[in-house]
């Protein structure tokens, strides 16, 4: 076996899109720093999202059955820092940002990159973390020209012009 160290570092080396992770519902509005998404199927179009079981938040993301992957503009570190951030409650997190919903109901970033709005339709429990597949039940494109990536634990800006390779 490797050792979590050895993985952990490797991973970093592993770029990632930067996205918040929101749902709203009977149990109430949480959110989350992710960048353990991507897609699984385009037919039907589903993402899939990891999230550690530890998570307080994990059981309510459960118990609403639905979330919003906001991915996150090159501007919007400090937004990526505040629902990372466990010293904030709901309410200070989602103060950072102005917010819509579609029709899943879980909150969507009005600024993001992109938001894909979903329905949770299955749950698979791996480890340390929750892995959510999600129906994807509408997009919406923001008005952002570039991304936020994450980088061997650091955060980089991506744009057109940066593809000039």
């Amino acid at each position: 076996m490797v050792e979590v160290t050895q993985f952990r570092n490797a991973m970093a080396m592993l770029g990632g899109a930067v996205s918040v992770i929101t749902t709203d519902g009977p149990a109430g509005r949480f959110g989350f720093t992710a960048s353990a998404v991507c897609s699984v199927t385009d037919s039907p179009p589903t993402l899939l999202v990891c999230m550690n079981r530890s998570s307080y938040s994990n059981e309510m993301f459960k118990t609403n059955g639905a979330l919003c992957v906001n991915v996150l503009a090159g501007t919007h570190q400090a937004l990526s820092g505040a629902f990372a951030n466990r010293e904030l409650d709901m309410d200070q997190r989602f103060a950072s940002a102005d917010w819509m919903v579609l029709e899943s109901g879980a909150p969507v970033m009005q600024e993001a990159l992109v938001n894909f709005d979903c329905r949770i339709a299955q749950v698979h429990e791996v480890g340390s973390h929750s892995i959510f597949y999600c129906e994807i039940q509408g997009i919406r494109h923001g008005g952002a020209d570039d991304g936020l990536v994450y980088f061997n634990r650091a955060y980089h800006r991506v744009s057109e012009a940066s593809k000039a390779c």
